[in-house]
């Protein structure tokens, strides 16, 4: 037999025993299930999806479907989301929230969708309490009815309350921020028996989270023989609706923001690297 085709099967007999080796070392590398050193990135569009036994979502991170960054837990047992950053909110004023969910699907904690350093969720109480005026008589004066002063929380305070007044009088309510008052309205009350209903939907300009401010309800008589009341009904914070309740931002906030790098920046570990 010639010497050329002998040479051509013992390589490929070779080209076969190697072969079978790398098989057997793929095999024999340990499984990947640690990260020991260095990081994982996610970009592009991707996304890291952990799922429960029956299909159901746990985790998430990367980008969804509607283009937001988002992170989200969920509950295995119903699908349920239980924690997110972003997400569903994408483009409405609302991006990058953070929120907690009920078991039902309700949004119990978050932050605001529209003003950044005040909280959204949960509303907060906003204690006022009666004076010795509340019920009012024989008076001209302006004479506090209602007052009260909490930390700022959320960034809209709601006021309800109602007026009545024997011979005609007045109403009227103060914001106190910082040591600066400032009358949000004056309201005429008619003479008569009829209770007349005001609410009040103010947001709170210029106070920091935390900040000490103050509402006061006052009234007062048309005429010496007059007598006037004022009963509340409700005093709370809440979050904003929409960009037009966003309240006037705290001057040493932006200044702050701007002289300084926020706090706990994700990317910070990149600037240094």
């Amino acid at each position: 037999m010639a010497f050329v085709p002998q040479d051509v099967l013992d390589r490929i007999s070779a080209l076969e025993r190697e072969i079978r080796n790398l098989r057997g070392r793929a095999q024999m590398r340990p499984a990947l299930n640690q990260i020991l050193h260095g990081d994982v990135r996610i970009g592009e569009g991707g996304r890291l999806i952990a799922e429960a036994a029956n299909g159901n979502t746990i985790f998430m991170t990367g980008q969804d479907g509607e283009g937001d960054w988002a992170v989200g837990l969920g509950r295995s047992s119903t699908g349920r989301v239980a924690l997110t950053v972003g997400d569903e909110y994408n483009g409405s004023g609302a991006g990058q929230m953070v929120r907690t969910w009920s078991r039902s699907g309700e949004v119990i904690m978050m932050d605001d969708a529209w003003c950044d350093w005040m909280l959204g969720r949960p509303w907060i109480p906003f204690p006022l309490y009666p004076t010795a005026q509340q019920g009012y008589e024989s008076g001209t004066a302006w004479t506090y009815a209602w007052a009260g002063t909490s930390p700022a929380q959320n960034a809209v305070a709601i006021l309800k309350f109602s007026t009545i007044s024997s011979h005609g009088g007045q109403v009227r309510v103060n914001y106190v921020q910082g040591g600066a008052s400032r009358t949000l309205g004056t309201w005429t009350i008619p003479s008569g028996s009829t209770w007349v209903n005001r609410t009040i939907t103010q947001p709170l300009d210029s106070a920091r989270f935390g900040e000490e401010v103050t509402f006061q309800i006052e009234h007062r008589n048309s005429n010496s023989a007059g007598a006037i009341e004022t009963r509340l009904f409700a005093s709370y914070t809440r979050n904003t609706s929409n960009a037009d309740q966003v309240p006037a931002a705290p001057p040493a906030a932006l200044a702050t923001a701007k002289a300084r790098p926020v706090p706990g920046d994700l990317n910070q570990h990149d600037q240094e690297a």
